[in-house]
């Protein structure tokens, strides 16, 4: 791992503050990066305190003032050598977020690969910014809108992804001519380190100015200054729906825009019709998947009485196959959880469910011994449960899966759509009725909707986000974009005389 942290850049103390090739030795307190690996010690990076804070925003102002006047096909370009960089760098940055954040390396790769693939997508993008043209009611008159750059873009994101969300809206931001300030997770600084060594590079060798990407390291704290602050135009925050809420009152307050990426409290629906070769690979890895740490983790499992014992019996013997171990080890299924915290909340979540009468069907618990000494490492659980039950309304982070029965799709649905977040959801069918009824605007109530799918592993293609407590946010693809720039109708009278609209006569 010290080959590949030199390879990105990384030392054992690291400055916490960057505008671009620039690293400012901060004053603030010190993030230790453990891993959940082997629980060893990685490196430090110190925080940003309110001065340097401001040095930032100051750098970012003056940045934007250049890069909001460079064609966007041009800014296209940069991007697409980000891109190029990115695909020069997916192994060792890809083995870094699996090592820092403890997913498997697929998935880390995978991470990294999202990163590429979102860069492709804006490279297109940055020549398709359309406005519309709009027929005017006065004669003589053209109308059209347009779309400009925000100004600064603060991204704060979660740990679960450490690398590819912040590409999600960076690359984005960028192609619409904004300047962007990252606050990384405080448990996964250094994968930022290393995206912004790479990304600072290709700025600098086409000569653009330091503060087109910048990094603000820290807590809570720093957070609330990207928030709080009014020259920072819009706000992307990926977390959980507590966190959101503040933002969202923090931004909304200065009557700022934010972008909310919040919990998901994700379903699979299983009907009599379903195909289970399919379907127990969809929940199998929706539930297992990154351990249980996506905002798309499948966390319930609603199963038609028909199917239940035949889909229970399924699942115990897939469960019984996992392999749980170093997540570098492409030979195991799951990897650890972030840290002790999240063990603590995966114990507490399954000690509440069994207190509120639910009844385990593949027994959780923390795993000790050889291999997992970083005491990060638990075991996936099942659990039958009611969907009224508190803790099933509960989004925990972690790999439990609450499976329970229905008797009609109506009743499946209103169990599926009967919770506060709005993210993913799924259903497994071959029966064409079913699946357009899932769909349709009496089916699910998510921003993702799935047929024969799972709940995690969305394209970047489609815009990415979900309704009601998740937030309400978009990011990636189709017109995400728009979350990123300002919209501008435009009137331009080319005749002689000054009509008024809707025939208004004022003369004098």
């Amino acid at each position: 791992m010290k080959d590949i942290l030199k390879q990105l850049g990384i030392s054992e103390i690291n400055a916490g503050v960057s505008t671009g090739t620039k690293w400012i030795k901060s004053k603030g307190e010190v993030i230790e990066s453990y891993s959940p690996v082997d629980g060893k010690h990685i490196a430090s990076m110190s925080t940003a305190t309110p001065k340097e804070y401001a040095e930032v925003i100051k750098t970012a102002q003056e940045a934007f003032k250049v890069w909001r006047n460079i064609p966007a096909p041009k800014r296209g370009e940069i991007v697409r050598q980000i891109g190029d960089e990115l695909r020069k760098n997916k192994e060792t940055l890809g083995k870094l977020v699996s090592y820092e954040m403890g997913k498997s390396l697929q998935e880390g790769w995978g991470e990294v690969q999202e990163m590429i693939d979102i860069c492709d997508f804006a490279v297109g993008l940055s020549r398709q910014l359309y406005g519309l043209t709009i027929h005017s009611e006065r004669a003589k008159h053209r109308m059209y809108e347009q779309w400009h750059p925000l100004g600064i873009v603060g991204i704060i994101s979660a740990f679960n992804f450490p690398v590819a969300v912040w590409s999600w809206n960076a690359m984005l931001a960028w192609v619409c001519g904004d300047v962007c300030i990252w606050k990384p997770s405080e448990k996964t600084p250094l994968c930022a380190i290393a995206c912004q060594n790479i990304v600072a590079k290709v700025f600098k060798k086409n000569d653009l100015p330091e503060g087109i990407s910048n990094i603000v390291a820290g807590d809570y704290r720093v957070g609330e200054l990207l928030t709080k602050d009014k020259n920072v135009a819009l706000v992307s925050a990926t977390g959980s729906i507590r966190m959101g809420k503040k933002v969202g009152e923090a931004v909304g307050s200065r009557l700022g825009k934010s972008l909310l990426e919040l919990g998901g409290n994700n379903a699979i629906i299983i009907t009599p019709e379903a195909d289970l070769k399919i379907a127990m690979v969809a929940v199998v890895f929706g539930a297992v998947g990154t351990a249980g740490q996506r905002c798309t983790s499948t966390r319930r499992l609603i199963i038609h009485e028909s199917r239940y014992e035949d889909v229970k019996k399924r699942l115990k013997a897939a469960y019984h196959q996992l392999k749980i171990g170093d997540p570098l080890n492409q030979k195991n299924h799951v990897g650890p959880l972030i840290d002790k915290l999240a063990v603590k909340a995966y114990e507490d979540a399954i000690a509440q469910a069994k207190k509120e009468g639910g009844k385990v069907l593949v027994e959780g618990c923390v795993l000790k011994g050889k291999g997992y000494e970083s005491g990060c490492y638990v075991k996936p659980c099942i659990i039958e449960a009611k969907n009224t039950m508190t803790i099933v309304q509960h989004e925990t982070f972690a790999p439990i899966l609450y499976i329970m029965p229905y008797k009609t799709l109506d009743d499946a649905l209103t169990m599926q759509n009967g919770v506060v977040q709005g993210l993913s959801s799924s259903i497994m069918t071959t029966n064409l009725r079913e699946a357009e009824l899932f769909l349709s605007a009496n089916g699910s109530d998510c921003g993702i909707a799935n047929v024969n799918i799972g709940t995690s592993g969305a394209e970047i293609g489609g815009a990415f986000g979900g309704e009601k407590e998740t937030g309400g946010g978009r990011e990636s693809g189709s017109d995400a974009w728009k979350a990123y720039m300002r919209r501008q109708t435009n009137t331009i009278n080319y005749g002689a005389d000054l009509p008024l609209a809707q025939g208004i006569k004022f003369e004098f």
